[in-house]
């Protein structure tokens, strides 16, 4: 059978740590709803005990909710070796579960406390004698775990064994510098579970050396009973394990364990992290980062269409999100099908191949193209219901301050080329007075301007695409020109070029 593996958010405590970052005690209650009833993660550390009046009351909304809730020994709030202070404190907060910190190395118990083990064990004991008096539950943080493994092993066991004598219920093994490998932490935990198979032990790992979750997994397989996680891998420096990563990975690499996690939250709340605490999420972060499930290469979107070459365990859809396919020089026409057969669109061969030309040429600019440009595209590069006889070869738009726009043009009509110069009250009045000049000289008239619109395709979240609407009126007949592209002024120039060609 499978174990089940307890998995504690400490989003709320050490994820706040986060340089900048400090949750409202309406924030905390909102996530902490969502980490335990959507989430749902076996347990939730919310606060530092007697860190401030505003900690207070957040912990007090959120041990009143869950008391509701019958979530109240789900709660856990950090204390303190300071003589019961910190218990006062958590009464006061309504809590019932404590984490308490103590030295798990040597070094630190010398100089930080320069006490000796026999001294800070009988003050620990106090403490857990008081909290079970008060009907509080115990857990122990042995604070620098890992560099007391690795330097004062001794000191750590001495330790162990005084616990597996106190009435606590887990022990919180932190590698609080992120400084293991997987290989020592493998090697550790399993030394520590053997030697003390009754006691309860959770592994809470740091990220300083982008060794987070492969330390978790080594610790599971070690044969810990439970993780220390945080949303996007909130902490102190580098910050802690990643929970979406975390989770991911105990799912698809270890069988041996079952977890209560519902993964399809996980990009919910992770977004609502972001949000509270400002820091967004890298765009390649796996699981919950916004380019993870986009393919690029046209080839991968081909893959996909035959049998699902380029899939792999990790769908989208387990976290609540959906397969993209990004547009850019990359994507080729298997990309633009995708996304067509999204928006309910159909092209014919010669249409996709226009269709992707001219997504290649914006990608070429470095211009971002999504979804919601493509039927504006599609507009623009299939909208030539006649034969080009006019074209914009060259032009040159100036814009000084103290001095009138004015533009330079070279055109092209029926072969010939034409060259004028000329001033207005912006650039686009200066181009269409060169034209002007152009069209005198031939003898033409050019139509009036009636209406002129800009908008960009709703729904889009790029900057590669502005569309310019261009009313004209001829001989008392109205008609339309479109252009498309980064720049206002020069999808107004090709939406005046389409004109010539119509007139």
């Amino acid at each position: 059978m499978k174990r089940h593996l307890e998995i504690m958010d400490t989003t709320l405590r050490d994820g706040e740590q986060t340089s900048g970052v400090s949750f409202t005690a309406s924030e905390k209650l909102t996530l902490a709803k969502l980490l335990l009833d959507e989430l749902e993660v076996d347990r939730i550390e919310v606060a530092s005990a007697r860190v401030s009046e505003g900690e207070l009351e957040a912990v007090q909304q959120i041990t009143k909710w869950a008391a509701e809730q019958n979530y109240l020994d789900r709660v856990e709030v950090l204390t303190f070796v300071d003589g019961g202070i910190s218990l006062e404190w958590m009464e006061k907060a309504g809590a019932k579960s404590q984490n308490l910190l103590t030295k798990g190395s040597m070094n630190h118990l010398k100089h930080q406390l320069r006490k000796t083990p026999q001294q800070h064990f009988k003050e620990i004991a106090d403490i857990f004698s008081k909290a079970t008096e008060k009907g509080f539950i115990n857990n122990i943080y042995l604070e620098d775990w890992s560099n007391g493994m690795r330097n004062s092993k001794e000191y750590v066991f001495e330790f162990l064994q005084f616990l597996s004598t106190q009435p606590i219920k887990r022990v919180l093994l932190p590698d609080t510098l992120g400084i293991l490998t997987y290989s020592e932490t493998r090697e550790y935990i399993k030394e520590i579970v053997e030697r003390f198979p009754d006691l309860h032990f959770d592994f809470h790992g740091h990220n300083d050396y982008d060794l987070g979750v492969a330390n978790i997994m080594e610790a599971v397989q070690a044969g810990c009973h439970g993780l220390h996680l945080t949303v996007n891998g909130m902490g102190e420096r580098a910050g802690n394990a990643p929970m979406a990563s975390a989770i991911a990975v105990i799912n698809d690499f270890l069988p041996e364990v079952k977890i209560n996690v519902d993964e399809k939250a996980l990009y919910r709340v992770s977004k609502l992290v972001s949000a509270f605490t400002g820091f967004g999420i890298p765009a390649n972060k796996p699981i919950v980062g916004d380019n993870v499930f986009t393919q690029t290469a046209g080839i991968h979107a081909d893959g996909d269409s035959k049998n699902n070459l380029y899939f792999s365990d990790l769908m989208p859809e387990r976290f609540g999100r959906k397969r993209k396919y990004a547009l850019g020089k990359m994507s080729g026409k298997a990309n633009i099908q995708k996304n067509l057969q999204e928006l309910g669109l159909t092209l014919n061969d010669e249409e996709l191949k226009k269709v992707t030309a001219r997504i290649i040429e914006l990608g070429d600019k470095k211009e971002k193209v999504t979804k919601e440009d493509l039927p504006y595209i599609i507009s623009d590069v299939l909208d030539t219901d006649y034969q080009q006889k006019v074209f914009v070869k060259s032009y040159v738009l100036t814009h000084s301050k103290g001095l009138r726009p004015s533009t330079t043009l070279l055109l092209e009509i029926d072969g010939k080329t034409y060259e004028e110069n000329a001033s207005g009250d912006g650039q686009y009045d200066a181009f269409m007075n060169a034209l002007r000049k152009i069209y005198t000289t031939r003898k033409m008239q050019l139509p009036k301007l009636v209406d002129y619109a800009v908008r960009i395709p709703p729904g889009s979240n790029s900057d590669a695409l502005c569309e310019t609407i261009i009313t004209w009126n001829a001989e008392g007949k109205e008609f339309t020109s479109r252009g498309l592209d980064s720049d206002q002024t020069v999808s107004a120039i090709k939406a005046t070029e389409k004109m010539l060609n119509i007139i």
